[in-house]
């Protein structure tokens, strides 16, 4: 049983090796799991997902291997033999309410309940849709999915509606940490992470408690040690496109920024529309007031890490010519600008939250990614590990 879901997690991408799985076996021979399917299910989390961003592949490899109830629409039905009444009554017993046990009553008792399941699954012969007594969705039989029935089994729904089935087989609460999907402030966070560089600097005023204990243990008596504050001394800009097309990107452009502003001490933040141009501004509204880029050339060392964030959609003129720009008559086109920046700060990424599938079919951004040395990457959460490595380097 455990070998084939071993496999299909390798076969979902999640990085599972065998030292994880002898883990697995080890802690059910310890009897950690014990006739408890929630227990085994935080145990094999547990031992096989290292990392938060394959827990939701995880999550879809467990309700697909061993809740398989989830594919009972068709004429072949489902084996009833291999239906986890265990693990039902056990899920019963731990999240239902007293008042709904008394419902469950109603029908007979919980045995009752898996019996008719049962007989009716035997009965039936395929799809069914709407009423009280078969299988299917959007009724009021007690087992199905989409319908009412506060002593309901739920058999293949993707979440649930009334919150009042016995057993939840589609839950997937880390749906967000997925790699590969656009993420919200909490893992953006946890992303830029890679990127601070911890120094100990200004006064010494945090508690040493291993310097004291060393001190104390040397002189005899109490020597209370204190340190400067520990600090992120990583030093970032970062450049928003705003505007047209961004104005589709907003939500998730805002949750990069607040997660950015929180991680970094040392932050600055400008604006600029489509393409960078001789001038950006750090308040939209007062658009008017803009600063000089050669400025920030001369203020900013090479130390600091760019961030461009920003779709790259625009035309192709607007990056190649002078006077491209819709806003006014640019002097230089956008391209001498980029080069400019790249060629001053060593250590530039540009976060795009086009879809990357996408990419290959603006030629604005193809243009973009060439004059960026192909540092270019989508604003997912495996995108922004992979930005951090490039600026940490």
């Amino acid at each position: 049983m455990l070998i084939p879901f071993f496999l299909k997690l390798r076969q979902a991408k999640v990085p599972v090796t065998l030292r994880e799985f002898l883990d697995l076996l080890g802690g059910m021979e310890a009897g950690l799991a014990d006739f408890d399917v929630e227990a085994f299910y935080f145990l094999a989390r547990t031992a096989l997902v290292k990392d938060e961003r394959f827990i939701d592949r995880f999550d879809q490899v467990f309700s697909q291997h061993f809740r398989g109830l989830t594919a009972i629409s068709g004429a072949d039905g489902v084996d009833v033999e291999t239906l986890p009444e265990d693990w039902l009554r056990k899920l019963a017993e731990k999240h239902l309410t007293p008042a709904e046990k008394a419902l469950v009553e109603s029908l007979g008792g919980f045995d009752k309940l898996m019996e008719t399941l049962k007989k009716r699954l035997e009965e039936q012969k395929g799809r069914h849709q709407g009423g009280s007594k078969w299988i299917g969705t959007a009724g009021t039989s007690p087992f199905g999915a989409y319908g009412y029935n506060p002593e309901g089994v739920r058999i293949g729904q993707e979440g649930s509606r009334h919150r009042k089935a016995v057993k939840v087989w589609d839950k997937r609460e880390f749906l967000d940490f997925d790699d590969s999907r656009e993420i919200g402030t909490r893992n953006i966070k946890i992303a830029l992470k890679r990127l601070r560089r911890w120094v100990r600097e200004g006064a010494a005023d945090e508690l040493d408690l291993a310097g004291t204990i060393r001190s104390t243990a040397e002189h005899g008596y109490l020597d209370v040690q204190t340190r400067p504050e520990r600090r992120n001394a990583v030093k970032l800009l970062m450049f928003f496109d705003v505007g047209g097309s961004m104005d589709d990107h907003v939500m998730v452009v805002e949750e990069l920024f607040s997660a950015a502003r929180s991680e970094f001490r040392h932050l600055e933040h400008f604006y600029f529309h489509n393409c960078l141009y001789e001038s950006v501004w750090r308040d939209n509204r007062r658009r008017s007031e803009r600063l000089p880029v050669t400025d920030i050339l001369r203020s900013y060392g090479p130390d600091y890490k760019v961030i461009f964030v920003g779709d790259a959609t625009m035309s192709p003129y607007e990056i190649t010519h002078a006077g491209g720009s819709v806003e006014h008559w640019n002097k230089e086109p956008g391209a001498a600008w980029i080069a400019r920046m790249t060629g001053h700060f060593h250590r530039v990424a540009w976060i795009n939250p086009v879809p990357q599938g996408h990419w290959d079919y603006t030629q604005s951004l193809v243009i973009m990614r060439q004059l960026l040395n192909d540092r270019m990457f989508p604003l997912t959460l495996q995108g922004l590990e992979q930005a951090t490595r490039q600026l940490a380097r």
